[in-house]
């Protein structure tokens, strides 16, 4: 096939070639910026980018070559795939997760105290030994992470809840959205059969999520949900009346994003003995450890004390859930 002059080209081929060129460049600077980040995702994510990465160049190739333009009705098709490649390439970008950073990698490290299992689709953190009493290594806590947030981003906040005896399954959504992960939950009580309850949490949406997962997963007669754990989060509707496990709300008051008001708002959503514990100083981010998050405020206080008094509130809820046998109530 011959060469086309770069005059006979239309314009579906040139924007095609655009697109195309967009799409190789966007994927190489995901590729080259997250890095290592890339194999501790939910496989998803790199398999669009594989996939995207083999698409691409055929596209580019097949515009740079074709001699005809399309008319009629195959034009038309061509533009509404144009456009659909378009806000696809623009979908993988915006995709482009945080990354996990320090403390959090440091805290995946298995010790004497904390056993850490990654695999595909979630991360464990198990007690090991005799570290607390059986009513604490039976009650698990199953967290969702925040949109576009690595998963292992939430080992440091968490790991504490793991060495004082509960295991927890952070879960690996895929894209990195909480609502693609809403089997998720089930596929962590069949692989932990020895925890008998759960409390389920979440960031941001994966809280919102987490509600969701929580209040249909407390009627269930193997191994229910006994508690929700909200970091700077709140319900997407109306749970005051069909919710009747024990509910802790953590939240930041310099919060950009679960602002305030909206933590405030979500009261009436939340069963009337919800604990609200707030960290003064504490922004949305400083839940995980991820770096900053558009949109968020700068924090008063260092990430460290921020993950402290996150982790002593986390804590203190999962006690009175431990002491009444799983139950909260």
């Amino acid at each position: 096939m011959e060469s086309t002059p770069a005059g006979r080209r239309g314009i579906l081929a040139w924007a095609s070639i655009v697109v195309a060129t967009a799409a190789i460049a966007i994927v190489v600077w995901v590729v080259t910026t997250l890095g290592a980040t890339l194999v501790h995702l939910h496989p998803a994510y790199p398999v669009v980018l594989g996939a995207v990465l083999l698409i691409a160049p055929l596209a580019l190739w097949r515009n740079i070559v074709r001699r005809a333009r399309r008319r009629g009705w195959r034009a038309v098709a061509r533009a509404v795939t144009l456009v659909l490649a378009a806000a696809g390439v623009a979908a993988i970008a915006w995709l482009k997760p945080f990354a996990a950073a320090q403390p959090a990698l440091t805290a995946m490290r298995s010790d004497a105290y904390v056993r850490v299992i990654e695999t595909a689709t979630q991360i464990t953190m198990a007690p090991r030994g005799e570290t607390a009493p059986a009513a604490q290594r039976e009650v698990g806590v199953f967290f969702q992470p925040g949109a576009l947030v690595d998963a292992r981003a939430y080992a440091a906040v968490l790991r504490p809840l793991a060495r004082a005896g509960h295991p927890i399954v952070i879960a690996k959504q895929p894209l990195n959205i909480a609502f693609l992960a809403t089997g998720a939950f089930d596929a962590a009580r069949d692989a932990h059969p020895a925890v008998t309850s759960w409390v389920l949490g979440g960031h941001s949406l994966g809280g919102t999520v987490a509600a969701l997962q929580a209040d249909s997963g407390q009627t269930t007669s193997r191994a229910p949900a006994v508690g929700l754990l909200l970091y700077a989060s709140y319900p997407a509707g109306d749970l005051s009346s069909s919710l009747r496990i024990p509910v802790e709300s953590i939240s930041g008051s310099r919060d950009g994003l679960a602002t305030p008001a909206k933590i405030s708002a979500s009261r009436s959503d939340l069963p009337a003995d919800t604990r609200f514990t707030v960290i003064r100083g504490a922004s949305h981010a400083q839940f995980g450890s991820y770096g900053p998050q558009p949109g968020d405020r700068e924090p008063t206080i260092p990430d460290q004390d921020a993950r402290t008094q996150i982790a002593a509130a986390s804590l203190s809820f999962l006690a009175v859930i431990s002491a009444e046998g799983g139950s909260g109530r």
